[in-house]
């Protein structure tokens, strides 16, 4: 049984370390909250109460790695309100560890942030024009991964991250005067985000980097407007008067690489 640390039982890590675990998975597991290590163990993931920190990691960062081949890091930058971070030196306190471990393939869990908002078809080998703070950490992230020697990195950039209980329609319901109406919206659903990362191990897919959003791309207008009338919450409005930017992400790589379906195409 091959063993696997996922870093981040988040919203998409814990389904997904589950998902491990059917597949007959050895999984190690961290979380940042003491909260939720029974929520781990009793699902069979082996529990890890672990944070990065900008000047080092707290916790037992060595045992979580120990006698695993596979490390997936899903842990997003928190660039949000008062308390940004540095999440770039959290990676870099975390890399001594890894190249001290057993880990030969680490799995960054990135996103298509890091375009910023081209207006144009995205594909892997479109120049990285961050405009976000959390994009272009992510970006300096994927290079300082992707060129260490001592083990191969895949980089998985998701599109915006939705699910049963999460689409981004809950937060702009009823708002006014939204920009970028006929932008294309780039959405993957929680569901294909872990049949990629389950394929792309399968496959043994490491040193690559991928772009990972449902190839269905109406416009932000059409779509947050038909997803409002179906939860019963008012629609958005949005203006016009500006021309609207937006980028179309392209899979067609990761569809021929890993010969992948997506489950979920009605978002």
């Amino acid at each position: 049984m091959k063993k696997t640390s996922v870093l981040g039982c988040g919203w998409l890590g814990f389904p997904l370390a589950k998902a491990l675990l059917e597949k007959k998975f050895r999984v190690n597991g961290s979380t940042t909250s003491a909260d939720k290590i029974s929520k781990l163990e009793n699902v069979g993931i082996h529990p890890f109460l672990i944070s990065l920190e900008t000047d080092g990691v707290t916790g037992r960062i060595t045992d979580f790695l120990k006698d695993s081949s596979i490390l997936i890091i899903d842990i997003p930058p928190k660039l949000r309100g008062t308390n940004k971070e540095n999440f770039v030196s959290k990676i870099e306190a975390l890399i001594p560890f890894i190249e001290k471990s057993t880990i030969e393939n680490v799995l960054f869990i990135s996103s298509t942030s890091v375009y910023g908002d081209a207006n144009d078809q995205v594909t892997e080998e479109t120049p990285l024009n961050p405009d976000s703070e959390s994009g272009k950490q992510l970006a300096i992230v994927e290079g300082i991964l992707h060129n260490n020697s001592r083990f191969k990195t895949t980089i998985l950039r998701f599109g915006g991250l939705i699910g049963e209980d999460r689409n981004p329609i809950k937060f702009i319901a009823a708002k006014e005067n939204l920009e970028n109406p006929d932008a294309p919206i780039n959405l993957i659903h929680q569901t294909d985000c872990i049949g990629i990362i389950l394929r792309i191990i399968e496959k043994n897919s490491w040193g690559e980097t991928y772009n990972a959003a449902t190839p269905v791309h109406p416009s932000r207008k059409v779509y947050y407007t038909q997803k409002a009338l179906k939860l019963n919450l008012i629609p958005p409005t949005f203006n016009h008067e500006k021309p609207s930017l937006g980028k179309t992400i392209l899979t067609d790589k990761l569809v021929k690489n890993l010969d992948y379906t997506f489950t979920i195409t009605d978002l």
